[in-house]
Formats: structure tokens, sequence, C-alpha cells
């Protein structure tokens, strides 16, 4: 795989939001408005590039047994830094994200591509896969906020522009009209790619290493 396809899959073929499915809990809670939405995103990608960058650095020295519990304390130190300086240069933005910043250390993409990638691979390739899955989580986060900032309140940035035309439907700033632009969108992807975008994983035994063992192996599932 080269360079720009390590980018181009965590925007495109792997977007973490739309795609993948993850990281829907601060993507619900804060795209009541674009700035937020691109706030939290810009954040979570400092801290996905700094964490890959650290972890594929120091993945052979940190001990398998305790691999997770190393790989939070890393991406801890580096949402601490990064809501430091939000709270230094960007005091509106955190306020308004306020606990999901610190939240920022168990989102399970960040966790996940330390797990699965960064600790599988070179230095350069982890801080692109990183880039790339951050730019897709704030690609998504910033769509969804900018549909329910535009529908819900007539405005984008400040700008006013369908409040005098039309009434803002109000209920886009609440929790159903979250979920209501997340299902959209998501469909939309699915509806594009034909349904291939959102694929399903078929659980069997194949990867399970007590298969060989395992009595219900050779009937074709597992019993656990």
């Amino acid at each position: 795989m080269n360079k720009l396809s390590l980018i181009r899959n965590g925007i495109i073929k792997e977007n973490p939001v739309l795609v993948l499915l993850l990281g829907t809990c601060p993507t619900l809670a804060v795209t009541t408005s674009a700035i937020n939405g691109l706030g939290m995103g810009v954040s979570t990608m400092a801290v996905l590039v700094c964490s890959n960058l650290a972890i594929s650095l120091l993945k052979s020295v940190i001990p398998d047994k305790v691999r997770i519990p190393c790989y939070i304390v890393v991406i801890a130190g580096f949402v601490t830094v990064v809501s430091l300086l939000l709270q230094a240069f960007a005091p509106a933005i955190n306020e308004a994200l306020g606990l999901f910043i610190p939240l920022i250390v168990v989102n399970c993409i960040i966790l996940g591509r330390a797990e699965m990638f960064a600790n599988k691979n070179s230095v350069v390739d982890s801080a692109l896969d990183g880039v790339g899955m951050g730019l897709g989580f704030t690609f998504a986060l910033f769509l969804m906020g900018s549909i329910r900032e535009i529908i819900g309140s007539g405005g984008w940035f400040g700008i006013n522009l369908t409040a005098d035309l039309i009434d803002p439907m109000a209920i886009f700033m609440l929790a159903p009209g979250a979920f209501f632009t997340f299902g959209c969108l998501v469909a939309l992807i699915n509806y594009l790619s034909k349904g291939k975008a959102i694929k399903k994983k078929e659980f069997g035994c194949e990867g399970c290493p007590s298969a060989s063992g395992c009595p219900s192996a050779s009937k074709g599932g597992c019993a656990q």
C-alpha cells in the first residue's frame, strides 16, 4: 500500500464514522454546530497522529501483556496536552466540547488504530494512518455539524443562511436530530457504494487460537 492510500483510506474507504461506525458517542454529542465538529475532529486527529507515532516508536519495548494500559497512558498524555492548548488558545471551543475532550482517551478509533496499525507498522506509515483517520473523522463531524446547524438554527459559522427564509427545525439541535442526521449520512454512503461500504464481518472459528481443540469448530460455530 502506497503512502497516499494510507491517507485516502481513512477519509473515504475506511471512514471511521460513516463506514466503520466508530466514535459515534462524540459524533452525536458535539455536532450541534460546524465549529464544534471541526474542533472535536482536529483535537482527535492531533491525539491520533501523536499517539500513533509514539506507539510505533515504542512498540518494541512495550511488553505484550500490558500493551493496552501502556497505550492508554500514552494517549492520555497527548489528550492532556491538547486539552491545555484548547484552554489557552480556544477557550470557547474547549467550553463547548466540555467533557468530550478528556474522553478522547477512550475513543475507540484511537485505541483501535494503536492496536491494529501503529503496533505493527513503521513510524511514517503510522503517522499517515493517523492523518487519514483523523481527516475522515474531522470530515464526518464537520459535515454532521454543518447540516444540523443550518437546518436547526438557520445559520453556519455565525452567518445567517436560512433563518429569514424558513423556520429552523430546532429538533436538529437535539439528540433526535443527531441520530436522524447520522442515519441519513450512513444510508447515503451505503447507497452510493451499493451496499459495499458498511462491511459485515463473518465470525467463525478460523482465527480462534482454540479452534484446533474445540468440538464446536467442526460444527461450524462456537459454543461460547
